[in-house]
């Protein structure tokens, strides 16, 4: 391509004595705008456009003068991007990459997954995890690629409660309708860790006395807990108050209007209507109180809990040998399955 435009522009002064420098800035000119007529909104070079201005560059000193489209010295660039390139084509050896060798998107996931679990590691600590499963990478390349990542200010609040979760219990009242159209209170405790109920009351008139009084019972033969989870029920009053600060227990208070707030006696709640007292009718307090017995044994040590990794509040063995039977629960709403020796 370059010889035959260095041919071109041989025949060209050749024929055009004494004109040669007007014809060449006439073909400078026109060669630019063919280019601004080709794009429609920013003139772009290719190849052919380069080695003209590289051929024109060669023969005519006035080129300079003409040139709208780039700056001269990128003309001069190109020339010496083509000398390299005819040379390394001469020689036969592959182009070799400058720099450091690039970090793969898996190495970079990985990393980013390793921030988000655990924030509190730094630069330091992740290139150490990384060195002990094989993957060579510098500290400073680590250190780039965290400063492109978000890092939460501190623990996220799954890890704080998951800490924490010993040390919480959470209360709730929920009604129960009667046979007889009363109106019955069931108030219960339920530790965190295990989801286990600690201790439930059953009353037709719930008063912050009778709630305290519930706290009381529900901690006589255990330590209590350090934080207590409640919402604003106006039977919270001043003896409950009174009676959780003898206990030294922290109160926790909802949002108004905010159940989710106190997720896990809400869901335990919803368990207790969905897989037993929504099957039954409820004669008095006592049946209710004898219902609510059968329930939470198997609650207790039956029913697996996804958020117990498939487990119960009560651990339960795994069997693999022995025939499987079926034994009632709750008067037979449910079933616990076990193997027996044959």
């Amino acid at each position: 391509m370059s010889a035959f435009l260095l041919g071109w522009f041989r025949l060209v002064w050749l024929f055009s004595r004494g004109h040669q420098a007007l014809v060449l800035e006439n073909l400078a000119l026109r060669q630019q705008l063919a280019v601004y007529k080709r794009n429609s909104k920013r003139p772009r070079l290719n190849r052919s456009d380069r080695m003209f201005w590289i051929a024109l560059a060669r023969l005519w000193k006035g080129w300079r003068g003409v040139l709208v489209l780039v700056h001269p010295d990128t003309v001069v660039r190109w020339q010496r991007q083509r000398f390299r390139r005819y040379w390394a084509q001469l020689s036969g050896k592959p182009k070799r990459k400058v720099g450091r060798p690039s970090i793969g998107k898996v190495v970079r996931n990985l990393i980013q997954t390793m921030v988000g679990a655990n924030p509190l590691w730094r630069a330091q600590r992740i290139h150490g995890e990384l060195l002990k499963l094989g993957i060579r990478i510098s500290e400073r390349s680590v250190s780039r690629i965290l400063r492109t990542v978000p890092r939460p200010p501190s623990q996220s609040w799954k890890t704080f409660l998951g800490n924490h979760m010993g040390e919480i219990i959470a209360t709730d009242f929920f009604t129960v309708p009667t046979v007889r159209m009363r109106v019955l209170f069931v108030f219960i405790v339920l530790a965190h860790h295990r989801r286990k109920v600690l201790h439930f009351g059953v009353t037709e008139h719930p008063t912050s006395a009778w709630a305290g009084q519930q706290m009381v019972e529900a901690f006589a033969e255990r330590e209590p807990t350090r934080y207590l989870i409640r919402d604003r029920d106006a039977s919270y009053g001043v003896e409950f108050r009174s009676r959780v600060k003898s206990l030294r227990i922290q109160e926790v208070i909802t949002a108004p209007r905010s159940p989710w707030q106190n997720a896990f006696a809400e869901r335990l709640i919803g368990s207790i209507r969905r897989e037993c007292l929504d099957h039954v009718v409820v004669l008095n307090a006592r049946h209710l109180r004898r219902l609510l017995k059968s329930y939470l044994k198997y609650y207790h040590d039956s029913r697996t809990h996804l958020g117990l990794g498939k487990d119960a509040p009560e651990p339960r063995a795994i069997m693999d040998r022995g025939k499987i039977i079926a034994l009632s629960r709750v008067g037979g709403l449910h079933h616990r399955y076990e193997r027996r020796a044959a």
